[in-house]
């Protein structure tokens, strides 16, 4: 029986609800047969459609759509400089779909092709995000009234506010004070834990907006309240500082959001320095890469919570679900929500009730995608301010 081949690759770029999605499509030889894979670097996603449609597109036509890993290799490998984001992004849209692929060649949701379920149901963490300490007290009682358990509370600065703080003359961007920032979050935790009680688990992301030092002050102040984690406190190149903070806290430790390559999460892994491993899998090649960190971080006792913010498109929330059901390791997955445009772009999206996520048993990961409602939501660049984060001082903070 001749093998089903790749004979079509193309990058489909849309914007329905505030940040640029790619979605890889893999079309066969066999009709009608084909995988969706998500792609998206939010930021640069133009430059992944050019490397999915002009590169991997011709590499690839007429490969056997059954050699998943050997194809992953190949992609990895076939420009020789590797590893960074644009290039994972593409060859994670591309060996999504063929994972895709696979799973509807089977008659097999995806997380049976990956060992089965560990748990019927993935638990979440949701957002609460709230300049007011007050408004933010009644987001999180509100989500829990809703039946949510685990609330990442976040107490972000207005633009025209950080503002406030430039010298004159000062170039634009998003200022941020880390001394006022973790004194803000240690009021913050202060705040909602007394008003909601200890029943909620409640985490936070800096986002590295702190220096080293002050990274330890405050994981060590938050320690009463006992948070679920402390997210990304160091900056990638910084990860020995986790040997310092490790020593001297017991607040749980996330990081991973920036890695693209293994050898920046191998270290801080198998000497133990966090609790939970939060990689983005495009970011990081797809699932293929992916079920290989989760089985690395397992033998050390690290937990998976990977990255799923609202600039991924549920295609690639739908594949970390999956991986999530099949783990055993698995700790906690993030969930921004859903718009009503983006349910009806991706039908067969997960859907939350509660402190969990759903996922169909649909053949293969389990999502469509109607390219003729995406087409009406136009791709863009934009500027990010938030991005372009600069100290009082004027000076651009790398995160």
């Amino acid at each position: 029986m001749a093998p089903v081949t790749i004979q079509r690759i193309r990058a489909v770029c849309t914007r329905p609800a505030g940040f640029n999605l790619v979605v890889v499509r893999v079309d066969t030889s066999e009709p009608g047969l084909y995988g969706l894979g998500c792609a998206t670097y939010t930021y640069r996603y133009s430059a992944v459609a050019d490397v999915v449609e002009h590169y991997l597109a011709p590499l690839l036509r007429g490969r056997d759509v059954s050699r998943i890993e050997d194809i992953w290799q190949t992609m990895y490998v076939n420009a020789y400089w590797r590893a960074g984001p644009v290039l994972n992004n593409a060859i994670s849209g591309v060996d999504m779909a063929l994972w895709d692929i696979l799973g509807k060649r089977a008659g097999m949701p995806l997380y049976q092709l990956l060992g089965g379920k560990c748990r019927e149901a993935v638990p979440v963490y949701r957002y609460a995000e709230q300049r007011e300490l007050e408004s933010l007290v009644r987001d999180v009682k509100a989500l829990m009234a809703d039946g949510a358990r685990y609330i990442r509370i976040q107490r972000g600065f207005t633009p025209q506010e950080t503002r406030l703080l430039a010298p004159d003359g000062a170039q634009p961007g998003y200022y941020v004070d880390p001394e006022r920032y973790c004194r803000e979050t240690v009021e913050m935790f202060e705040a909602v834990r007394s008003a909601c009680g200890p029943q909620v688990e409640l985490c936070h992301d800096v986002h590295e907006r702190v220096p080293t030092d002050r990274a330890l002050w405050l994981a060590k102040r938050l320690e009463e309240y006992r948070p679920l984690f402390l997210e990304d406190l160091v900056r990638p190149d910084q990860y020995e500082w986790l040997r310092i903070i490790r020593a001297q806290t017991a607040a749980p430790l996330a990081q991973g959001e920036l890695c693209v390559n293994p050898t920046e999460w191998e270290v801080m892994v198998k000497d133990r320095l966090i609790d939970y491993m939060r990689t983005h899998m495009s970011q990081i090649g797809g699932l293929t890469p992916a079920r290989k960190q989760a089985a690395f971080c397992e033998q050390f006792g690290v937990r998976m919570a990977l990255h799923c913010p609202p600039d991924g498109s549920p295609i690639g929330h739908a594949v970390n679900m999956h991986l999530d059901l099949a783990l055993h390791n698995f700790g906690i997955q993030e969930w921004p929500g859903m718009s009503d445009v983006l349910y009806a772009m991706f039908p067969g999206a997960p859907v939350v009730r509660g402190s969990y996520a759903y996922i169909g048993d649909a053949p293969g990961i389990g999502v469509g995608f109607d390219e003729k409602l995406a087409a009406e939501y136009p791709a863009r660049n934009i500027e990010t301010p938030w991005i372009e984060m600069r100290l009082p001082d004027g000076t651009l903070q790398r995160p």
